[in-house]
């Protein structure tokens, strides 16, 4: 659940990506069910927009962002990904997963509240490279 105000901006061609990876990609675990089901959610609210009119900071797939857990401080570099392409060893991670979930749709500047498999957890996006 994410308790922002903020919208959930998606470019039309990020949305019919993850729609295509929701359809086509098994669900493993709980967490991953749980996540599936937050961003179909996510994707209902989403007000999409071509790629061009999205604002300059905007999470989608293929960002680098700058990303901090307010609990413990910890600064995260991650680039979120399609399913297919998640590495963390390369800090990718799907948009499929609870973070990338927890993520996209959302512009730098903005604290997100996620309900994580460890429990609720707050981020601040601090910084997103779309180049």
């Amino acid at each position: 659940m994410n308790t922002t105000k903020q919208p959930v901006l998606l470019s039309k061609q990020d949305h019919s990506a993850i729609l295509y990876h929701l359809r086509n990609h098994p669900v493993h675990n709980a967490a991953d069910r749980q996540s599936a089901n937050a961003l179909q959610q996510e994707l209902k609210r989403a007000r999409l927009m071509e790629e061009n009119q999205l604002p300059p900071g905007m999470v989608r797939l293929g960002s680098r962002l700058k990303v901090r857990d307010k609990a413990t401080n910890a600064l995260m570099d991650l680039m979120i990904v399609t399913p297919d392409e998640a590495n963390w060893k390369e800090k990718k991670i799907s948009v499929l997963s609870p973070l990338g979930t927890a993520l996209i749709g959302f512009c730098a500047g903005v604290t997100v509240n996620w309900m994580m498999p460890a429990g609720e957890k707050l981020f601040f996006i601090e910084e997103v490279n779309n180049e």
